[in-house]
């Protein structure tokens, strides 16, 4: 048998995906992944609505509207890595396509042209209220599936979305 000196040795063999060996059966880790995958995806659609408006506002407070906006896109940006890291933790794939996000979502892509700036944090209020009510029932699910560490993990994300709908329903109160 002949080998090739470019190719290490190893590529001459078939790799081996080695599970997380963490007291979670497989399909558990197939369940967590699949709701991580689910959030993961509302998260990009959030996170695009966000920044379209970020772009878009307009009016006498633009300059802060559009600070607001972005220290949210800029949340929502390090929740999406995190998520996405917990899914590899897990032994899992993120979904890391649009068509992924698109077909994976809960939420509603705004393909509305100009939106007016209440509109707008209307838009994402419901979003975030919407996530938060979803996250609770995923809590419950890994706490059902005995996965106390997801459980956790989702429990401080969904208490950031509290906080950043708070931050929404201030300024349309």
């Amino acid at each position: 048998m002949t080998t090739d000196l470019n190719k290490p040795e190893t590529q001459d063999k078939a790799v081996k995906n080695i599970q997380p060996n963490i007291g979670l059966d497989k399909d558990v880790l197939k369940k967590d992944n699949e709701l991580l995958n689910a959030y993961l995806s509302d998260l990009h659609v959030l996170y695009i609505k966000t920044r379209k408006y970020h772009w878009n506002v307009a009016g006498p407070s633009f300059k802060e509207y559009h600070e607001f906006f972005e220290e949210q896109y800029k949340a929502l940006e390090e929740m999406i890595d995190e998520v996405a890291e917990r899914i590899r933790t897990l032994g899992g794939k993120p979904f890391s396509t649009m068509a992924d996000f698109i077909g994976g979502t809960s939420l509603e892509e705004d393909q509305s042209g100009e939106v007016k700036t209440r509109d707008m944090f209307e838009r994402l209020l419901t979003d975030h209220e919407q996530i938060v009510r979803e996250l609770r029932g995923d809590v419950e699910t890994c706490e059902e599936l005995n996965d106390a560490g997801t459980a956790d993990f989702l429990t401080g994300l969904m208490e950031a979305h509290e906080k950043m709908a708070w931050m929404l329903r201030k300024y349309l109160s």
